[in-house]
């Protein structure tokens, strides 16, 4: 007999942090530790804590940046499986991101789960990023950014 599955909801949030650097815009992109993938700074929302104030934690902790919450950007949903403690648990992951203005800090401060955390042009996080959901976050940034430029 198969055991029933858990299924729990997971909720995240994380950002597009932008700067702009002369006319350029860069944003921030972090490898994460073991499997040294590019993605955006994101975690877990904590009891608690609001999806917005998680984003600037998370931002600031993986991207060593202090930044300014603009606006949602997008809400990302997907499912994936574990095992934790024996058991399989499906998880429904909800990752709310935001577009935000960087204000201080440097990459190189970031927490010991960061690889690497960087500053690159809007096209080079595109190609960069591992997963496509992302990308098209970092697709909205940059439309966004660029309407606040006008």
């Amino acid at each position: 007999m198969n055991a029933k599955v858990i299924t729990k909801d997971q909720i995240s949030a994380g950002g597009v942090a932008f700067r702009r650097v002369n006319s350029q815009i860069e944003v921030a992109v972090v490898s994460v530790k073991p499997s040294l993938r590019w993605q955006l700074p994101k975690g877990i929302v904590d009891p608690g804590e609001t999806s917005e104030v998680t984003a600037l934690r998370e931002v600031r902790e993986e991207a060593g940046v202090e930044t300014e919450l603009l606006e949602l950007l997008q809400t990302v949903e997907y499912w994936y499986q574990r095992v934790q403690y024996g058991q399989r648990i499906r998880y429904h992951k909800y990752v709310h991101f935001y577009l935000l203005k960087y204000t201080a800090g440097d990459v190189k401060d970031h927490d010991h789960e960061i690889a690497e955390a960087r500053w690159v042009s809007f096209e080079k996080a595109i190609e960069m990023l591992a997963f496509k959901s992302e990308r098209g976050v970092v697709e909205k940034a940059r439309i966004r950014t660029a309407e606040l430029d006008r």
